[in-house]
Parts: C-alpha cells; sequence; structure tokens
C-alpha cells in the first residue's frame, strides 16, 4: 500500500513556511527519501519564492498548494509547489540573490517549473528514496 499523499494550501505568508517545511520533512523522512534534509531545503526555497514573487502585483497574497506524493515505480517522492500568481516575470526589484531555483535544482533528482494553464508557476521536483 503506497503512503498517502500530503496536501497542503495556505496564505503565501513568511509566517507559513516553518511549519509546511517541517511537513514536508516528516513525510520525506517517514517515506525514505535519501536526504530529508536536502527535501526540506529544496521545499523551503520553493515555497520562498512563491512567497516573495507570485503575489507581487496583488493586493493580498493569494495561496499556494504542496503536494507531495510517492513515485513508487520510481523510487522516489514527488514534490509540487503551485501558485496562482503572476508567473515566472523578471524582476529588476527582487530581494533575492537568484540562488534558490538552482539550488533546488542541485538538491532534486529531477526539477522543472512549468507555467500553470490558468496563471502561476509549478515547480515539481523528485527525491529518490531507499
Amino acid at each position: 500500500m503506497s503512503p498517502p499523499v500530503l496536501v497542503r494550501r495556505f496564505t503565501a505568508s513568511p509566517e507559513e513556511i516553518g511549519a509546511v517545511r517541517r511537513e514536508v520533512r516528516e513525510y520525506a523522512e517517514r517515506n525514505g527519501a535519501t536526504d530529508p534534509n536536502g527535501v526540506a531545503l529544496a521545499v523551503t526555497e520553493a515555497i520562498t519564492n512563491a512567497v516573495v514573487h507570485a503575489y507581487i502585483d496583488a493586493p493580498e497574497p493569494g495561496e499556494i498548494e504542496v503536494i507531495v506524493q510517492p513515485l513508487p515505480d520510481e523510487e522516489a517522492i514527488e514534490i509540487l509547489v503551485c501558485d496562482e500568481g503572476r508567473g515566472m516575470m523578471p524582476r529588476t526589484d527582487s530581494p533575492g540573490l537568484g540562488l534558490g531555483l538552482p539550488l533546488v535544482a542541485t538538491l532534486a533528482e529531477r526539477f522543472e517549473v512549468q507555467a500553470r494553464a490558468g496563471g502561476g508557476t509549478r515547480v515539481r521536483m523528485a527525491f529518490t528514496t531507499s
């Protein structure tokens, strides 16, 4: 029997990041992720990116959805971090150094960023399990 899927939907607020990071790390550890701390760091970077960039033009922060699910055929877990914000657009006033997504790419076995059909961004990551 496969482990259940973890789904968390929350307001794009810095205060939410820690709790979701802990839940994802615990899920990764329970389900055999090779590097649960790397998973937690990658998820933190992806969520932080959405908090900082996705709703910059919106009067109120929107929502972020994190989905963590097993990929038993690949001996991996997949994590999706989704928002309904402005999409991947350059920001000349960006408060970050631009290192978050490259860091995620080095931590994940597979990594891709996709534009969502209805607007927003989906970050898809996969991490090896043992």
